[in-house]
């Protein structure tokens, strides 16, 4: 009798099948197997990419006259750490009496890639049957779901193309530049640093963040503050309240130079000038508009997003927030960890009541317990599919991450910071079950002798979602004595001026990033490019993918080319870190540009899309690649 074999990308994960499908989890040597079934696991990845000297012994040696090093057959290589797995897997695949494989390393780039290779190392028989496992969450049903519906694997080649493609891209580009730029560069570097020997690290993703890194440090460094001073008017209804002068095309100082930025005097002798010419003139409100607004509740959660938020929650780096959530989805408590969807599938919104009531039955926490009963008090629709949280056409691999509802026999053994991460992601989704926050606010205008001042106030008339959020608490308070003081405010009401506050105020410059901000950043790495039009056409696609933007940042760190500070999490270059950047912005200035990392992340999406062929990719990294040597070395 034929068995199925089952191949995921952690033992953890393999364990969960196991349950799943009510194997015994006693392992043998690598594998677990019952009648019907084996089930074994990778260890991440088992095989590599081959070094330039197993393809000749003098590349090891870094000479120009051997480079661009471009093979046309790629040599794999088994990793010596975990050659005993792979032999493992090796062996089980090779039996005669398999009959199907189960592909169920993580359903994205990496995970495909990690199988892939294995298969052509081992050079499986083409006659046995391989099937993909797609899954979105570790529960025991999804699981049951995506061995059931399991595709040919033959229908993820071109995911499978793309994976490959994204790491011959990263050898080469950072090979090639690597050795070229150390060997032209590296003597007078280390030099100007005052080491013995410095080799420039070059990688086609790593390389463009040092560059958002480094530009914003000497864009704060070279920033020089700008003073210049505002005007405050005081006015008197029963109460008093200020207003801020703003410059308009009837007033005396319209394009005059000594104005900045059409909200203030440059020089605080002209400021005083202004407010002498005021004295004793009497106030008019010439527009007053008062308006009603609401504000829906944040879309959910993707990696980068949730990274920002424990960045800015719990001090922690991307990379810490990232192996959080991933063993949350491996005792089956959150969905996929790796996505850049902040919406959920049409099919999955028609179903989601399953997660709320999973909620309400297995987290043990008293006030969401109160938000859940609040919610079937009220009514609150659990229909989606018509808002803003359903969107297919925003999922590519994965939807948002949300609680499964499951997986609470796990949860009384997390760590603290991991039970109050999981309770930041279930608040999130809570929300958008809530109602919209309503908001009163009033915008008045005061004329003074056809100077213009400006006013607000708003005010939280309903908290809806922000029961379940709190967000901005204390500016709603802080805006409630404005809004009580302007509601009785009426348009042509003639005010009594009671004074004018001269006000000094200064530029800032941008901030620094921090871990997750970057992260941030590299996701949204199309809106750094001015054109709109390459803009428009590279559209969705960042610095890197969801799943290896922490590890860029921490190899940065690793290699000494930026520093982070473990309490703020703030990102700063080395001195190091600025030579290379200097380097690289002298020899090949493009290397820093997001809009070249970013179509080339686009091009990879689009072989996985089968849009363009993966030939087409090749041919123009080759391309690239030489048209670099040739500038370079001329």
């Amino acid at each position: 009798m034929g068995k199925n074999i089952l191949i995921t990308e952690k033992p953890s994960v393999a364990m969960e099948f196991a349950k799943a499908l009510k194997i015994s989890t006693d392992r043998k040597n690598g594998y677990l197997e019952s009648e019907k079934w084996l089930i074994t696991w990778c260890v991440g990845h088992l095989v590599t990419m081959s070094y330039p000297e197993k393809y000749n012994d003098s590349l090891k040696f870094w000479r120009l006259e051997t480079l661009p090093f471009i093979p046309k057959q790629w040599k794999y290589e088994v990793i010596p750490a975990v050659q005993n797995q792979f032999n493992t897997i090796k062996t089980l695949l090779d039996r005669e009496d398999i009959e199907t494989i189960y592909v169920s390393t993580d359903s994205g780039r990496e995970g495909e890639y990690i199988y892939r290779l294995v298969d052509q190392m081992i050079g499986v028989n083409e006659k046995v049957e391989k099937k993909r496992v797609w899954i979105d969450s570790q529960t025991e049903e999804e699981i049951i779901r995506g061995i059931k519906e399991a595709k040919d694997l033959s229908e993820y080649d071109s995911l499978s193309d793309s994976a490959y493609l994204r790491a011959k891209e990263d050898y080469l580009i950072g090979i090639n530049f690597s050795r070229l730029l150390t060997l032209i560069y590296g003597k007078s570097l280390a030099n100007k640093l005052n080491e013995q020997k410095v080799s420039i690290s070059v990688g086609r993703v790593m390389t463009c963040v040092l560059g958002l890194i480094v530009s914003r440090e000497r864009e704060i460094r070279n920033f020089k503050k700008t003073k210049y001073y505002k005007i405050i008017l005081e006015a008197k209804k029963e109460k008093t309240f200020k207003a801020e002068w703003k410059v308009n095309e009837k007033s005396k100082y319209f394009e005059s130079p000594k104005i900045y930025n059409e909200t203030g005097f440059k020089k605080e002798e002209d400021a005083k000038t202004f407010i002498n010419s005021l004295a004793g003139k009497e106030g008019v409100i010439s527009e007053l508009k008062k308006s009603k607004s609401k504000e829906k509740a944040p879309l959910l959660f993707n990696l980068a997003e949730i990274q920002n938020e424990c960045t800015k929650r719990f001090k922690i780096g991307p990379g810490e927030t990232l192996e959080i959530i991933q063993n949350l989805y491996e005792k089956k408590l959150v969905t996929y960890p790796r996505t850049d969807a902040r919406v959920i599938s049409t099919a999955v919104a028609k179903v989601i009541t399953k997660n709320l009531n999973g909620i309400a039955r297995g987290y043990k926490n008293e006030e969401v317990a109160k938000l859940i009963q609040q919610m079937k008090q009220e009514k609150y629709s659990t229909n989606l599919e018509k808002t803003k949280y359903v969107n297919d056409k925003k999922i590519t691999d994965h939807y948002a991450i949300i609680p499964t509802g499951q997986g609470y026999e796990n949860f009384d053994k997390l760590p603290d910071l991991q039970k109050q991460i999981y309770d930041v992601i279930v608040r999130r989704f809570l929300a958008i079950f809530f109602p919209p926050a309503e908001y009163s606010k009033i915008q008045l205008t005061i004329n003074v002798d056809n100077e213009l001042f400006h006013t607000s106030g708003k005010i939280c008339v309903k908290r809806g979602y922000q029961e379940v959020l709190k967000p901005e608490g204390k500016k709603n308070k802080e805006n409630t004595q404005d809004l009580e003081v302007l509601k009785d405010l009426k348009k042509g009401e003639k005010l009594e001026i009671e004074n004018y506050e001269l006000k000094e105020a200064e530029t800032s410059p941008p901030s620094r990033y921090n871990s997750s901000s970057l992260v941030l950043a590299m996701e949204n790495a199309g809106k750094l490019i001015e054109d709109e039009e390459l803009r428009e056409q590279i559209k969705g696609a960042g610095i890197g993918t969801s799943a290896t933007r922490a590890g860029i940042i921490e190899k940065l760190e690793r290699i000494k080319y930026i520093a982070i500070n473990k309490k703020t999490q703030i990102v700063t270059p080395t001195q190091k870190g600025e030579g290379i950047y200097d380097v690289i912005k002298y020899s090949m200035p493009d290397m820093l540009n997001p809009k070249l990392t970013a179509s080339w992340e686009k091009g990879l999406d689009m072989v996985a899309k089968k849009s363009i062929e993966p030939e087409e990719f090749m041919t123009k990294l080759k391309a690239y690649i030489n048209s670099k040597f040739k500038r370079v070395i001329m």
